[in-house]
Protein backbone atom coordinates (compact mmCIF):
# COMPACT_ATOMS: atom_id res chain seq x y z
CA UNK A 1 0.00 0.00 0.00
CA UNK A 2 3.02 2.51 0.33
CA UNK A 3 3.12 4.35 -2.69
CA UNK A 4 6.67 6.60 -3.61
CA UNK A 5 7.19 9.86 -4.86
CA UNK A 6 10.09 11.17 -6.30
CA UNK A 7 13.13 9.59 -5.34
CA UNK A 8 11.96 6.82 -2.87
CA UNK A 9 9.59 9.80 -0.61
CA UNK A 10 6.84 8.08 1.49
CA UNK A 11 3.70 9.40 0.13
CA UNK A 12 0.73 9.30 2.63
CA UNK A 13 -2.41 8.03 1.59
CA UNK A 14 -5.57 8.07 3.02
CA UNK A 15 -5.39 4.41 4.26
CA UNK A 16 -2.55 5.20 6.38
CA UNK A 17 -4.40 8.66 7.59
CA UNK A 18 -7.56 6.26 8.51
CA UNK A 19 -5.00 3.54 9.99
CA UNK A 20 -3.21 6.16 12.82
CA UNK A 21 -6.75 7.47 13.74
CA UNK A 22 -8.07 3.84 14.19
CA UNK A 23 -4.50 3.69 16.51
CA UNK A 24 -5.25 6.81 18.14
CA UNK A 25 -8.54 5.58 18.98
CA UNK A 26 -7.26 2.35 20.17
CA UNK A 27 -4.98 4.40 22.34
CA UNK A 28 -7.45 6.39 23.68
CA UNK A 29 -10.43 4.26 24.24
CA UNK A 30 -7.46 2.08 26.10
CA UNK A 31 -6.42 4.65 28.23
CA UNK A 32 -10.23 5.75 29.36
CA UNK A 33 -11.38 2.21 30.39
CA UNK A 34 -8.16 1.50 32.89
CA UNK A 35 -8.54 5.06 33.85
CA UNK A 36 -10.10 3.44 37.48
CA UNK A 37 -6.44 1.48 37.87
CA UNK A 38 -3.94 3.77 38.92
CA UNK A 39 -1.01 3.57 36.96
CA UNK A 40 -1.82 0.63 34.70
CA UNK A 41 -2.20 1.24 31.17
CA UNK A 42 -2.32 0.07 27.48
CA UNK A 43 -0.43 2.98 26.33
CA UNK A 44 2.89 1.88 26.35
CA UNK A 45 2.27 -1.63 24.89
CA UNK A 46 0.24 0.02 21.99
CA UNK A 47 3.17 2.43 21.62
CA UNK A 48 5.56 -0.30 21.43
CA UNK A 49 3.03 -2.65 19.40
CA UNK A 50 2.54 0.20 16.56
CA UNK A 51 5.78 0.98 16.54
CA UNK A 52 6.42 -2.33 15.40
CA UNK A 53 4.30 -3.04 13.09
CA UNK A 54 3.58 -0.04 11.40
CA UNK A 55 6.77 1.80 11.79
CA UNK A 56 7.24 5.78 10.49
CA UNK A 57 3.32 5.96 10.85
CA UNK A 58 3.75 6.13 14.96
CA UNK A 59 5.54 9.62 14.22
CA UNK A 60 2.00 10.66 13.45
CA UNK A 61 -0.15 9.09 15.78
CA UNK A 62 2.07 9.90 19.54
CA UNK A 63 1.32 14.21 18.56
CA UNK A 64 -2.52 13.64 17.66
CA UNK A 65 -3.01 11.47 21.15
CA UNK A 66 -0.77 13.68 22.92
CA UNK A 67 -3.22 16.69 21.61
CA UNK A 68 -6.22 14.55 22.59
CA UNK A 69 -4.84 14.14 25.82
CA UNK A 70 -4.54 17.59 26.62
CA UNK A 71 -7.80 18.52 24.55
CA UNK A 72 -9.52 16.02 27.03
CA UNK A 73 -7.84 17.06 30.03
CA UNK A 74 -5.75 20.16 29.82
CA UNK A 75 -2.62 21.28 28.97
CA UNK A 76 -0.87 21.04 32.05
CA UNK A 77 2.65 20.40 33.27
CA UNK A 78 1.88 16.54 32.61
CA UNK A 79 1.01 17.33 29.23
CA UNK A 80 4.69 18.81 28.78
CA UNK A 81 6.21 15.05 29.97
CA UNK A 82 4.07 13.55 27.65
CA UNK A 83 5.62 15.24 24.97
CA UNK A 84 8.71 13.69 25.26
CA UNK A 85 8.22 10.64 27.16
CA UNK A 86 5.93 8.85 24.46
CA UNK A 87 8.07 9.52 21.62
CA UNK A 88 11.28 8.18 23.78
CA UNK A 89 9.35 4.95 24.13
CA UNK A 90 8.66 4.59 20.37
CA UNK A 91 12.34 5.34 19.67
CA UNK A 92 13.65 2.62 22.09
CA UNK A 93 11.18 0.30 20.20
CA UNK A 94 12.30 1.49 17.00
CA UNK A 95 15.65 0.99 17.71
CA UNK A 96 15.15 -2.35 19.24
CA UNK A 97 12.94 -3.36 16.52
CA UNK A 98 14.60 -6.81 15.06
CA UNK A 99 13.74 -8.29 18.46
CA UNK A 100 11.16 -10.70 18.76
CA UNK A 101 11.02 -12.43 22.15
CA UNK A 102 8.32 -11.33 24.23
CA UNK A 103 10.55 -11.27 27.42
CA UNK A 104 12.31 -8.75 25.87
CA UNK A 105 9.44 -6.46 24.93
CA UNK A 106 7.83 -7.17 28.91
CA UNK A 107 11.51 -6.29 30.27
CA UNK A 108 11.39 -2.48 28.12
CA UNK A 109 8.19 -2.06 29.35
CA UNK A 110 8.30 -2.77 32.30
CA UNK A 111 11.35 -0.25 32.92
CA UNK A 112 9.50 1.78 30.81
CA UNK A 113 7.07 1.98 34.06
CA UNK A 114 9.29 2.08 36.11
CA UNK A 115 11.11 5.35 34.68
CA UNK A 116 8.38 6.91 33.71
CA UNK A 117 8.16 8.93 37.20
CA UNK A 118 11.91 9.80 36.93
CA UNK A 119 11.20 11.39 33.13
CA UNK A 120 8.52 13.30 34.22
CA UNK A 121 10.66 14.85 36.87
CA UNK A 122 12.90 16.77 34.54
CA UNK A 123 10.06 19.75 34.22
CA UNK A 124 10.38 19.96 37.93
CA UNK A 125 13.97 20.68 37.89
CA UNK A 126 13.59 22.98 35.19
CA UNK A 127 11.03 24.88 36.67
CA UNK A 128 12.65 24.44 40.39
CA UNK A 129 16.12 26.20 38.87
CA UNK A 130 14.27 28.97 37.68
CA UNK A 131 13.07 29.85 40.77
CA UNK A 132 16.08 28.82 42.57
CA UNK A 133 18.98 27.67 41.00
CA UNK A 134 19.98 24.39 39.88
CA UNK A 135 20.72 22.79 43.36
CA UNK A 136 17.23 24.23 44.11
CA UNK A 137 15.93 22.46 40.45
CA UNK A 138 17.60 19.11 41.30
CA UNK A 139 16.02 18.91 44.96
CA UNK A 140 12.07 19.87 43.39
CA UNK A 141 12.56 17.07 40.53
CA UNK A 142 14.19 14.49 42.78
CA UNK A 143 11.63 14.90 45.68
CA UNK A 144 8.37 14.64 43.05
CA UNK A 145 10.27 11.61 41.56
CA UNK A 146 10.57 9.89 44.99
CA UNK A 147 6.97 10.60 45.88
CA UNK A 148 5.68 8.90 42.91
CA UNK A 149 8.00 6.07 42.84
CA UNK A 150 5.25 3.46 44.79
CA UNK A 151 2.80 4.26 41.51
CA UNK A 152 6.06 3.60 38.95
CA UNK A 153 6.07 0.32 40.82
CA UNK A 154 2.93 -0.67 40.07
CA UNK A 155 2.87 0.90 36.53
CA UNK A 156 6.52 -1.50 35.78
CA UNK A 157 4.54 -4.41 37.03
CA UNK A 158 1.41 -3.85 35.16
CA UNK A 159 3.50 -3.09 32.01
CA UNK A 160 5.13 -5.83 32.31
CA UNK A 161 2.50 -8.30 32.95
CA UNK A 162 0.41 -6.81 30.12
CA UNK A 163 2.91 -7.10 27.60
CA UNK A 164 3.78 -10.83 28.77
CA UNK A 165 0.26 -11.75 28.13
CA UNK A 166 -0.55 -9.42 24.98
CA UNK A 167 2.58 -9.37 22.95
CA UNK A 168 1.89 -12.70 20.99
CA UNK A 169 -1.73 -12.57 20.35
CA UNK A 170 -1.57 -8.84 19.09
CA UNK A 171 1.30 -9.58 17.15
CA UNK A 172 0.08 -12.50 15.32
CA UNK A 173 -3.15 -10.60 15.03
CA UNK A 174 -1.38 -7.31 13.74
CA UNK A 175 0.42 -9.05 11.45
CA UNK A 176 -2.27 -10.49 9.43
CA UNK A 177 -3.58 -7.08 9.23
CA UNK A 178 -0.42 -5.01 8.72
CA UNK A 179 0.17 -2.50 5.62
CA UNK A 180 3.49 -1.73 6.36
Amino acid sequence: MEETKGQGEKKLTIGDIALMGVMVAVIEVCKVALNFLPNIELTSFWIIMFTLLFRWRILFVIPVFILVEGAMYGFGLWWIMYLYAWPLLALAAYVCRKQESVWFWSFLSAMFGFLFGFLCALPYVAIGAAGSGLRGGLYAGFTWWVAGIPFDITHGIGNFALMAVLYKPVRLAMKRIRVA
